[in-house]
């Protein structure tokens, strides 16, 4: 297990996909308008060594009560400038496209996040902020504080996707099991 903090640094470069880490510090959800407001408006935080959680959380007054990963692949064309912006590490859940491999190739990671787990998720963070609150609770930029979340690195720094190669493997398996060519 590799211990990450935030604002992250070089230290992701020499992750692997398939390495478990555990993340700790600030990160900041983020969903598809969020996405798009930060385009329009600018990013409301450093995002030199930030992470970004593609996450809807369900918040009660100050407490965080859920906080599971949304699918990140919907955030594919709209993840370039968070790259270009020094941000270090995106999470989510299903993995994200070959554009945002390209994209991470020597800057970022992708961390995953098992579906499912929004309660688990949650018990490892605490809200800290928000921006955009006007975007209503799912697509709000919360500022939240990690403490040991763990994750598994689903897209590394050099090219190597685990979504992509399970993908690969269960098409072949598949292809073999049917006698398909």
């Amino acid at each position: 297990m590799i211990d990450l903090t935030t604002p992250l640094g070089d230290e992701i470069l020499s992750l692997r996909a398939g390495d478990q880490v555990t993340l700790s510090g600030t990160i900041y959800t983020a969903r598809d308008e969020a996405h798009l407001r930060m385009i329009k408006e600018g990013i409301p935080f450093d995002p030199e060594g930030a992470a970004i959680y593609h996450c809807g959380p369900v918040v009660q007054g100050d407490r965080l009560v859920v906080a599971g990963p949304t699918t990140s692949a919907r955030m594919n064309a709209l993840t370039g400038f968070l790259i270009d912006a020094g941000v270090r590490a995106l999470i989510g859940k299903g993995g994200m496209g070959p554009e945002v491999v390209e994209q991470l190739r020597g800057r970022a990671v992708y961390l995953a996040l098992t579906g499912g787990c929004a309660a688990l998720a949650a018990a490892r963070m605490s809200l800290s902020g928000v921006y955009f609150e006007d975007l209503g609770m799912a697509e709000a930029v919360w500022v939240l504080k990690a403490d040991r979340l763990p994750l598994t690195v689903g897209i590394d720094a050099h090219g190597g996707d685990l979504f992509h190669t399970v993908h690969e493997k269960a098409k072949t398996q598949f292809h073999q099991q049917f006698n398909i060519k």
